[in-house]
């Protein structure tokens, strides 16, 4: 069959799910449809695109990339190299927003990486602003925010300076920038001066630590960007802290601050809010039951 390649590589399960959804994106296929045997109706062209398909994510590719989407939400989202392909949990957390914050609130989206959640929010009724560092993350944000006609203000802007620090490697790769040329820590809020009545913030920042990185599958590891991945052993709570400080200067008082976390430091990420001031702290768990979201109120009259 021509998923035997897929078997190979990732398992009997896997390899089938992966094969249904290439033939449902692509070809138009059900499952229904795979077993009643109408892949084998295909046109030539057709058999001949799916086969490279089926070798591209055999090597390890990931099928979203080669498929050049994904669904979030219910929406399809164009991603490849250069963008964090969003994920299930990501979408729990857009909710986890829409359950706590009315529709027409102002929301930045800090890290947007395809736009999933900034586009998500923006066409469910929010007005949102997103910034990342990325020039491919913002290219194909703004094309899926003009595909699915989201009016999102895109912005770059870099929120964290790495600077006098050793940059992490990845099986001899570096996957951060290369340090500036200011002090360390050192944030520059000019862009974020124009908006002093937030109110929300969310973000889903770099939470994977170096460590892990030898527990990743290579699809992941080789192909989606480290920048969005990763962060230092020593200190991964560096965006966390930076977005609190964010949020300290530009929410409005009893603004909200959403965050996706790395499980392991969830409640470590509670702490440091509870110590930068904020109040109603509450941890939620995602559909896996780990520790995954954490969210936050500013106080009022700091």
């Amino acid at each position: 069959m021509v998923n035997e390649k897929l078997r190979q590589r990732y398992g009997k399960g896997e390899a089938r799910a992966l094969y249904e959804l290439i033939m449902e994106r692509r070809f138009g296929l059900s499952r229904t449809d795979i077993l009643l045997g109408k892949g084998t109706t295909l046109s030539a062209e057709d058999k001949e695109e799916l086969q490279i398909i089926v070798e591209r994510v055999a090597k390890g590719e990931p099928v979203q990339y080669v498929l050049g989407s994904e669904v979030f939400c219910g929406r399809e989202f164009c991603v490849g190299p250069g963008v964090l392909i969003p994920r299930p949990e990501t979408a729990e957390l857009v909710r986890l927003v829409e359950q706590h914050l009315a529709p027409g609130s102002t929301v930045l989206d800090i890290g947007t990486g395809s736009g999933c959640i900034a586009i998500t929010l923006a066409l469910d009724g929010y007005k949102v602003t997103a910034v990342d560092i990325s020039d491919d993350a913002l290219s194909y944000a703004r094309r899926n925010a003009a595909r699915l006609g989201a009016d999102v203000q895109f912005v770059k802007a870099d929120i964290l300076r790495l600077v006098n620090s050793e940059k992490l490697k990845v099986k001899n790769k570096s996957i951060l920038p290369e340090p500036r040329e200011t002090e360390k820590g050192n944030i520059d809020f000019s862009f974020f001066t124009f908006h002093s009545s937030l109110s929300a913030i969310v973000s889903n920042p770099p939470y994977v630590c170096q460590s892990e990185a030898s527990m990743m599958d290579d699809n992941v590891l080789l192909h989606e960007p480290a920048l969005a991945l990763f962060v230092p052993d020593d200190d991964p709570l560096c965006f966390y802290r930076v977005i609190a400080d964010i949020g300290q200067r530009c929410l409005a008082d009893g603004g909200l601050l959403f965050f996706e976390t790395n499980r392991a430091f969830a409640k470590a990420t509670g702490e440091m809010l509870r110590q930068k001031g904020y109040i109603d702290i509450s941890i939620h768990k995602d559909q896996y039951e780990n520790d995954r979201f954490v969210w936050a109120r500013k106080q009022t009259n700091q």
